[in-house]
């Protein structure tokens, strides 16, 4: 497999999981700021969120390329929730930090 289509891959990921968080970070806090709705923990907002706009977006985009739904496809897509709703709620720091804490490290 060559290395520039595994990284265009990548990117479209990233990309996408970005993309993501702002929706879900825009759209808590349109809930939280409703009446009554302010009480709820604002993390499990998210979770919820997530758990619910990433599969809407996944059948939404294969649909629009008339693809069937596998299942291995959801359960990337749930995957992908709990790690767009960690980005939405803690940022791309807490990302970088968890990368950084186990990326390899030359010992010398």
């Amino acid at each position: 497999m060559d290395v520039n289509l595994i990284m265009q891959y990548v990117s479209y990921v990233l990309i996408a999981i970005g993309v993501m968080a702002f929706l879900v970070s825009i759209i808590t806090q349109v809930i939280k700021a409703w009446p009554g709705l302010d009480k709820l923990p604002t993390s499990a907002v998210v979770i919820v969120l997530s758990l619910v706009l990433c599969p809407a977006c996944l059948v939404a985009m294969l649909y629009w390329q008339e693809r069937p739904i596998e299942w291995y496809m959801i359960f990337a897509c749930m995957i992908a929730a709990c790690i767009v709703a960690l980005v939405a709620m803690s940022g791309w720091e807490k990302v970088s930090e968890i990368w950084q804490r186990t990326a390899y490290k030359n010992k010398e």
